[in-house]
């Protein structure tokens, strides 16, 4: 893929994030698309970020990875279905050089279960690199930092 160094617009910016959403809310087979070859895809607690701690809760290096995190959340895992709502506010826009944006967003994640309340899964902020590749914006490094260290059950799917 060739990288066209340009200006990436705070509209083509929010458009991303809101597509990111929409991918991991509904059509989950998608969400490797929003990432470069080479990206990382990171989470992370927020104590194992602001210490520069090595360990995360998710970690995949390169696309493949992301890919193959799909693939075993589809035919691999088991879990009790659910339904997730993503809510992405507050995109602040850190630096924005020709071909190279870095943001910042936070998020909130609602867990839903068919016979039971829904409730929050977790929140936290998005520490993103951002380029465009042909006419399109991905992340080539998407870092997300929960606000809390415990998870409610197990994470199964990415944020």
């Amino acid at each position: 893929m060739t990288v066209i160094e340009s200006k990436i617009s705070r509209d083509e910016l929010e458009t991303l994030y809101y597509n990111y959403a929409n991918a991991l809310d509904d059509e989950l087979a998608c969400w490797p698309e929003f990432f470069t070859n080479d990206c990382l895809y990171k989470i992370v607690t927020r104590e194992n970020y602001d210490r520069d701690l090595p360990l995360a809760l998710m970690l995949c290096e390169g696309r493949g990875m992301v890919l193959d995190r799909v693939d075993a959340i589809k035919r691999v895992n088991f879990y009790t279905p659910r339904f997730f709502r993503h809510v992405i506010s507050n995109i602040c826009i850190v630096k924005n050089t020709c071909g190279t944006l870095y943001a910042q967003a936070n998020f909130v994640v609602f867990e839903s279960f068919v016979d039971d309340t829904i409730h929050v899964f977790n929140a936290g902020r998005y520490f993103d690199v951002i380029v465009r590749e042909e006419t399109t914006l991905k992340f080539r490094q998407k870092i997300c930092v929960l606000d809390g260290n415990l998870i409610p059950g197990s994470l199964i799917f990415p944020i």
